[in-house]
């Protein structure tokens, strides 16, 4: 089983995105778990997860807009396979209004 964990970073205020929901699915769209990031940008959002595709959606329209700014994407949806090899799999993104990055972290 595998345990999944994301943290996300404003790249324009270098700060954490407090408060951020999320969604976790499987590939079908079948909904596994959701969340919202802690004061530290954080979130853990499964502790046993299959082997299998799954999306992390960040719903980062409505966070930018509380925050008072404008985004180009009102979401960002990030695709990745747990093949069971890993106990834990962090992703973790950085973010602005126009642009994001995200990789495996540990």
């Amino acid at each position: 089983m595998t345990s999944l964990s994301t943290h996300v970073l404003d790249a324009v205020t270098g700060t954490p995105a407090q408060g951020m929901s999320l969604l976790l699915a499987a590939a079908d769209g079948t909904p596994v778990s959701s969340g919202t990031t802690d004061d530290d940008g954080r979130a853990r959002l499964a502790e046993t997860l299959e082997p299998g595709v799954y999306r992390l959606l960040f719903e980062t329209e409505p966070w930018f807009t509380a925050a008072g700014r404008e985004t180009f994407y009102p979401e960002v949806v990030v695709s990745f396979t747990v093949t069971g090899e890993r106990k834990h799999l962090h992703v973790p993104i950085l973010l602005s209004p126009f642009a994001y990055s995200t990789y495996r972290g540990s």
